[in-house]
């Protein structure tokens, strides 16, 4: 019975050590950001005041899209309405089997058309890019098919690229629908600490932070020499990864608004929710080990930071990995192998706690009524099933979420 309670102490130990890295990362964010938030009473997404015709570089908006005739329209003329001369809007209909390329072009977007046995958002990106090369822009922004660009969102990216010279990711918000369940909500503050709490906070540390897949702005050197043609999942994830070891980490500007909307179907939102987070897994596994030895090799912080960022899992992993080892290390105590271990398990789980709920404070008391937050471990058992096709039936492949019909 000790050997058995000895093992699973070991066990515990070994988990409790990775859990203490990214649990201690989260908190740092968290304390980060609500320094940062308390400290400011700027609306969300509210652009700093520029100095009227100020100057800026010329742009060329990308927007790639597979099958989104139906709700294409709002981003195109979002998108236009903060253009100045000289600037694009450019739309990649990608193997579509609907009307995008024509609704595209009657929004007054260019658009060029892409058939191809090669599917992927990734592959998109780079025969618009290739499309670009004929006649340039100095800068490119790239935006989702469905989502919607914040007053002045365009023109405090471009600052930001300008002022930092690095890839900017704007502050990219999911919207639970009008009189969303339970559910819905929690997942909508889950997201605001992934895309606000914890970018945030790393900005407020001079750290980089992760890009985000739309609302994206690169200069147009930055997209030479970036790998654009795949089928990744998270193609997003892995360019941040290439240019920040090209010393050009992405940098976060909450200045700049960007919203979507998660979608009502269940099964839609099941397809986009495995696509995420298996791909953010497989981002972990395979790209943390040596974007770490990469950083402590060269002693650069911000490729420090932006590895222990992406280490983090989703939420509701980290959860269920905190309680796994508060179960495995409370039952190596009962069998004999004393309680230091289970102490510890028990303090990570409670600083976790402490920091979702200063989480919550700061961003999340506008979705979620505090009494509700007791519902999380349903939440997070509902979500299990995401984690467990990880391991036998891996999503590794692109697949569109369908939109919810206007």
């Amino acid at each position: 019975m000790i050997v058995v309670a000895h093992l699973l102490a070991i066990v515990a130990v070994v988990l409790g050590l990775f859990l203490l890295v990214v649990v201690g990362v989260l908190a740092t964010q968290v304390l980060a950001h609500a320094s940062m938030s308390t400290s400011s009473s700027r609306a969300l997404g509210a652009p700093a005041p520029r100095e009227p015709g100020a100057s800026r570089p010329s742009v060329a908006i990308l927007v790639p899209a597979h099958d989104e005739e139906g709700g294409i329209t709002p981003t195109l003329a979002g998108a236009l309405a903060q253009l100045r001369a000289g600037d694009r809007l450019l739309a990649v209909a990608d193997n579509c089997s609907d009307g995008t390329a024509a609704v595209a072009r009657a929004a007054g977007a260019e658009v060029v058309e892409r058939a191809s046995e090669l599917r992927g958002k990734g592959f998109a990106l780079a025969f618009g890019v290739e499309h670009l090369r004929a006649k340039p822009p100095q800068a490119v922004v790239i935006l989702d098919a469905d989502c919607d660009l914040g007053p002045g969102a365009l023109d405090a990216l471009l600052d930001a690229l300008v002022r930092e010279q690095r890839p900017v990711q704007a502050l990219y918000l999911m919207r639970a629908p009008a009189a969303a369940g339970l559910s819905r909500r929690l997942a909508e503050f889950a997201w605001r600490v992934r895309n606000w709490v914890r970018p945030g906070g790393w900005q407020r540390l001079g750290l980089p932070c992760q890009l985000m897949g739309t609302g994206m702005a690169f200069s147009w050197e930055m997209l030479q020499g970036a790998s654009l043609a795949n089928a990744s999942i998270v193609e997003d994830m892995k360019l941040g990864i290439d240019l920040g070891l090209q010393g050009q980490p992405p940098v976060f500007c909450d200045r700049a608004l960007v919203t979507s909307r998660f979608p009502e179907s269940a099964a839609a939102t099941s397809t986009q929710r495995t696509r995420w987070e298996h791909g953010h897994l497989e981002m972990i596994l395979r790209e943390v080990p040596p974007l770490l030895a990469q950083a402590i090799r060269r002693g650069d912080v911000r490729l420090l930071g932006l590895a222990l960022d992406l280490s983090v899992p989703p939420l509701a992993l980290l959860a269920a990995l905190l309680g796994l080892d508060a179960v495995l290390a409370w039952l190596a105590a009962w069998l004999g192998a004393g309680s230091a271990v289970a102490g510890g398990a028990s303090a990570l789980l409670l600083l976790f706690a402490a920091a979702i709920l200063l989480a919550w404070y700061c961003r999340g008391r506008d979705i979620v009524r505090l009494g509700e937050l007791l519902s999380v471990p349903w939440y997070i058992v509902a979500k299990l099933p995401v984690y467990l096709r990880f391991l036998v039936r891996r999503q590794t492949q692109w697949v569109r979420t369908d939109r919810d019909k206007p």
